[in-house]
């Protein structure tokens, strides 16, 4: 099955240099050789059609259309050993843990820029620092980030680096639900040899660490999931999540604000709403305090927020601190403010705003990607190596205009797995989104959303531009039983 396939010169997260499996894939390496190729095909298929049938979509967008799509899937699992997760897992919890004091020391005494840490026009020249808004307001727990979603790459030495943090909306988690429902469903076999640390119990974690957030006064609260309505590119996972934690899906017309009390209308009346999960950017959720043309959102919510009759999560503002020019100074929070050394460091990155770092930076676009700060989903990026002339051209134009506007890193060999696709496998990059739920305790969802870039060669991740999923296994510490 892999005669043709190459591991080198990249990290591979199944094979050794010499072809053979490591030690914690060899069950599954081996059940795979027993099925034929027919069976293979057989099963693709059959994945697919699951997904297709169940609605499992997103929405990529070009020129303001809109298209659905069902999100590919490849059914080679990434699998993380007991001691590799560990380390993830600390990583995760230390890094949400800094990101979080600086949401709210920014938002307070902002000691961290009077030490000089960080560039005071960093955070107050950021599109996503809501000074006026929220500057100074006491929220539940203090806690600004109850879900982060933050993404893991391997370099080709096997050395996990974040490549991004997701602090405002961080979307995929019921693909990573869906990966495993299909996965058991259509390669039932593989479960009966390996112990993978099970999903079924998450949701509860997720659902405790929302009410963890009432309001003091709220005696039985009543918590709901504010979507932007169907034609939302995520609204699959919005309609997933509402419906496991038994919240009421709402979209901004079915709430109302009255003396600062936030009211849901239902069939048998108003009922107060003391949490709100929003899955609405920081623009749209108040047309009384940000956009005045916002018709997603709720008038007067901002007031019923900083009066403390609300809980809005993620906090507002939160975009200041995943900003990808913020990013760079993640591991200085983790100093600053744990007093630790990052657990799991970044990749390195150049600031293009420094004229040195812009002039290195201009001469090696060939060799390097670049990101807009603001952008997400694999948008407004080059891919130096990968780019025509006339790409490179563009990105030199755009750095010289608004040089604050972009960073640049290394292009890294990013680590690879095997993908069934076409009859055949190939290697393909891959990376992780690991999801840390946040209440009362901290909580590191086991696995999370590994995302493959499908296409031959291809760097980017994103389902947007072509990428799919794949199942991540956590696998126990021993025993073999099935999960």
């Amino acid at each position: 099955m892999f005669d043709t396939y190459k591991v080198k010169p990249f990290f591979d997260e199944m094979l050794k240099e010499t072809g053979k499996p490591k030690e914690h894939y060899q069950r599954f390496y081996d059940m795979l050789h027993r099925f034929s190729g027919d069976e293979l095909k057989e099963k693709h298929e059959t994945a697919q059609l699951s997904f297709l049938r169940q609605g499992i979509t997103f929405t990529v967008y070009h020129n303001n259309i809109g298209a659905e799509r069902t999100m590919p899937f490849d059914f080679v699992p990434i699998i993380i050993p007991p001691e590799d997760w560990e380390t993830i897992e600390k990583g995760m919890v230390q890094r949400s843990e800094a990101l979080n004091c600086f949401l709210h020391d920014v938002y307070h005494n902002q000691q961290i820029i009077k030490d000089g840490i960080i560039p005071k026009e960093l955070v107050e020249d950021n599109p996503y620092y809501y000074a006026k808004q929220v500057q100074g307001i006491t929220i539940p727990l203090n806690n600004h980030i109850f879900l982060a979603g933050i993404d893991l790459i391997r370099d080709e030495n096997g050395k996990y680096l974040v490549l991004e943090d997701n602090l405002r909306n961080p979307s995929g988690m019921s693909y990573v639900y869906q990966n495993r429902y299909v996965m058991r469903q259509v390669y039932p076999e593989f479960f009966a040899k390996h112990s993978v640390q099970a999903l079924e119990h998450q949701m509860t974690y997720l659902y405790e660490a929302i009410m963890d957030h009432a309001p003091k006064e709220a005696e039985n609260p009543c918590a709901v999931l504010l979507t932007p309505g169907m034609h939302n590119s995520a609204y699959y996972d919005h309609v997933f999540l509402a419906q496991q934690m038994g919240l009421q899906l709402v979209e901004g017309r079915d709430l109302f604000v009255s003396d600062s009390i936030v009211y849901m209308k239902t069939i048998r009346g108003l009922e107060k709403v003391d949490i709100i999960y929003r899955r609405i950017d920081d623009d749209f959720l108040d047309p009384a305090a940000f956009r005045e043309d916002s018709t997603l959102g709720v008038a007067g919510l901002l007031e019923a927020y900083r009066q403390g009759n609300v809980a809005i999560l993620n906090g507002i503002g939160n975009g200041v601190a995943d900003d990808k020019a913020m990013y760079v100074y993640v591991p200085d929070m983790i100093r600053y403010y744990l007093n630790e050394e990052p657990i799991i460091d970044n990749v390195r990155t150049y600031r293009l705003e420094d004229s040195e770092q812009r002039e290195w930076v201009l001469e090696r676009l060939h060799e390097l990607v670049v990101k807009n700060v603001g952008a997400s989903g694999g948008y407004d990026m080059l891919v130096g190596p990968h780019a025509t002339t006339e790409e490179i051209e563009e990105f030199r134009k755009k750095i010289l205009e608004t040089p604050h506007q972009y960073i640049a890193q290394p292009t890294i060999k990013l680590s690879r797995a095997p993908a069934y696709q076409g009859e055949e496998f190939y290697p393909c990059h891959v990376d992780l989104r690991v999801f840390v739920i946040r209440g009362a305790e901290t909580h590191v969802f086991p696995g999370g959303l590994s995302r493959v870039a499908l296409k031959k060669g291809s760097l980017v991740v994103n389902s947007s531009q072509g990428g799919g999923g794949k199942d991540t296994w956590v696998i126990k510490s021993g025993g073999l039983s099935s999960c």
